[in-house]
């Protein structure tokens, strides 16, 4: 640590949105048992973040809290025999918008070699999360019509390479400005999901969905479900940026007879190990023929990090995001 005692971070004060984030000196924090210490390369920015500085993120942070929870970057201190001082790793830890953060052990991963710690970010997260809908949940077919909304967004160009990957056709939505973005990964169709009519647009180009990922929320969350397959069609649910929107079972039973799983991919490690393993598995397996690349994230310094999160929150950003402490 070299002496190192204190380090800047951004502390969300209260439940008042991405404003109230403030740049700070705080000490540094220590690592237990079971635990690294990581001095940040990059921080990533994901929209549970702005979630969690309005107070909507189910179990989240109590403020005054320091923000951020994805991070690459080098281990400092800590480790168990498989990780240890000077690894390069990325993953989960609270107060990861800091040039310092503690993670457990258990959840960092390497990052690539020859990756910087930007590109990393979105491994454990954004592509891990793409993949284990897509897969596990999803269990996406060569041929299946797979909709992907918001899929200008992090997860959503992860979701959207892979499922041409795997042989699907592909539709996309995203506002107007984000259609060429998300025509270039290689969706089959783009739909503008502001000014559009998602329904009648996706009606008109392949009839109904396979599979839809649904990270929107409000009404997107209805659409979707109006949009699968009768019966056979999955909703995988990851988000909810536009608010909650809900489903009865009295709706499930007549109206819409379709397949609804809930994802987070935290919960997905914690609970099912052995699945989140495969997905790990075969993000590598991406990794070597090519399909996951080396990120792109649009790179900000730390203290912008409140103007990043509002722009975030605002639908005025694509793809991911990091800041640089």
């Amino acid at each position: 640590m070299s002496g190192v005692r204190t380090m800047r971070a951004l502390r969300q004060g209260s439940w008042g949105g991405p404003s109230d984030l403030e740049l700070v000196e705080v000490p540094v924090p220590s690592p237990r048992d079971g635990e690294v210490l990581v001095r940040v390369g990059a921080a990533g920015v994901n929209f549970a973040d702005v979630m969690q500085t309005l107070g909507t993120y189910d179990g989240g942070p109590r403020p005054p809290y320091l923000a951020g929870f994805e991070a690459a970057g080098e281990v400092v201190a800590g480790g168990d025999g498989r990780v240890g001082v000077g690894d390069r790793v990325i993953g989960a830890g609270s107060g990861a918008f800091a040039e310092y953060v503690v993670m457990p052990v258990n959840g960092v991963v390497p990052v690539p070699d020859g990756w910087s710690a930007e590109q990393a970010l979105g491994l454990v997260l954004n592509w891990a999360t793409a993949l284990a809908a897509l897969k596990p949940l999803g269990r996406i077919g060569a041929g299946e019509t797979v909709l992907v909304q918001a899929a200008a967004g992090g997860v959503g160009q992860a979701a959207v390479k892979m499922a041409k990957h795997y042989g699907a056709t592909v539709i996309g939505t995203a506002s107007a400005a984000k259609l060429d973005v998300v025509r270039g990964l290689g969706a089959d169709h783009v739909i503008d999901h502001r000014g559009g009519d998602v329904v009648a647009e996706v009606r008109r180009v392949a009839g109904c969905a396979d599979l839809v990922l649904e990270s929107v929320g409000g009404t997107a969350f209805r659409d979707s479900l109006t949009l699968a397959k009768r019966v056979t069609g999955r909703v995988v649910v990851f988000g909810a940026a536009a608010g909650e929107a809900a489903v009865t079972n009295w709706e499930l039973v007549f109206k819409h007879q379709v397949q609804v799983m809930g994802l987070h991919i935290a919960e997905m490690a914690r609970e099912a190990p052995e699945v989140y393993a495969d997905v790990m598995r075969e993000l590598g397996a991406l990794r070597d023929a090519g399909v996951y690349e080396p990120g792109e994230p649009t790179v900000f310094d730390l203290a912008d990090g409140p103007r990043v999160l509002a722009d975030l929150a605002a639908g005025r950003t694509v793809g991911k995001l990091a800041l640089k402490p």
